[in-house]
């Protein structure tokens, strides 16, 4: 039976420039079975090009079609929402810029003409940027954001993510931003499983380290979710936590003996 995986890739595949022990092998393992693979990140500083660089430099073979990021969910999204001469004010880094320009979109910084405002990872967020995007939602902007990860994994510890701008704006607006397009949007989940997939919701896994994006989005969207403990989330955290994984693995290179056969002891075994 073909499957199809859906990888995190920060705290998953690799962490900085590091490949997870045996992550090269476990992803060759699964394409060698016939199973389809796409590479899901949340991280808005990068382009999808980059991406595919990275891991080809790592070993892993890749081409662009297999890597989506919440820059092109965010840019697609506004695609299909936006009129040919509306504008979006965007709170980011130059890879979210240049993502939504290439749809066509026009990018303003006039908080006066702006229909959205699109809150990304900005590594060179202000003061100045924040009340810039407080002022265009006053003006009745509809506030969206590339991803709610509160932090980063890197290598020995974690440094702030799109979360802690999406916190700024909240914390002054006292309202919620209106949509998040990448994990564990339901719109990411619904675009990778029936538009690139093309497979059954059951037959496909969700595998990352984060419970509250990759395993709530799992969940959500009636996938198999896979927690590893490469990353952010650690065991002891799952006493308490809202979002269970469906598995529990060590790391990416256990996944093809979990999913070889869906009767097999090491899938029962493993099972949370």
């Amino acid at each position: 039976m073909k499957r199809g995986f859906i990888f995190d890739l920060d705290g998953t595949v690799y962490i900085d420039d590091q490949l997870i022990e045996g992550a090269r092998e476990a992803i060759q393992e699964l394409k060698e079975r016939g199973d389809k693979i796409v590479f899901l990140t949340n991280k808005s500083i990068e382009t999808i090009a980059s991406y595919v660089k990275k891991l080809r430099k790592l070993g892993i073979d890749v081409n662009q079609e297999n890597v989506v990021n919440s820059n092109y969910l965010t840019a697609r999204y506004l695609k299909s929402k936006l009129l040919p001469n509306e504008k979006v004010m965007v709170i980011g880094e130059q890879p979210l810029y240049d993502e939504i320009t290439n749809m066509g979109i026009k990018i303003s910084g006039n908080e006066n003409e702006v229909r959205y405002v699109v809150i990304g990872w900005d590594r060179k967020f202000t003061y100045d940027k924040l009340n810039q995007a407080f002022q265009a939602w006053k003006n009745g902007a509809i506030v969206i954001a590339t991803n709610p990860d509160r932090t980063c994994p890197i290598e020995g510890g974690q440094i702030p993510d799109c979360g802690a701008m999406i916190g700024a704006l909240e914390g002054a607006t006292g309202e919620k931003v209106e949509l998040i397009l990448g994990k564990p949007s339901q719109l990411a989940a619904k675009f990778i499983v029936e538009d690139i997939l093309k497979l059954p919701h059951r037959s496909c896994y969700m595998v990352g380290d984060r419970l509250e994006t990759d395993i709530r989005m799992g969940n959500d969207y009636g996938l198999n979710s896979v927690l590893v403990l490469t990353g952010i989330t650690e065991k002891a955290m799952l006493e308490h936590a809202e979002d269970q994984p469906d598995f529990i693995i060590n790391s990416i290179k256990d996944l093809p003996e979990l999913t070889k056969d869906s009767n097999s002891k090491a899938l029962n075994h493993l099972r949370t």
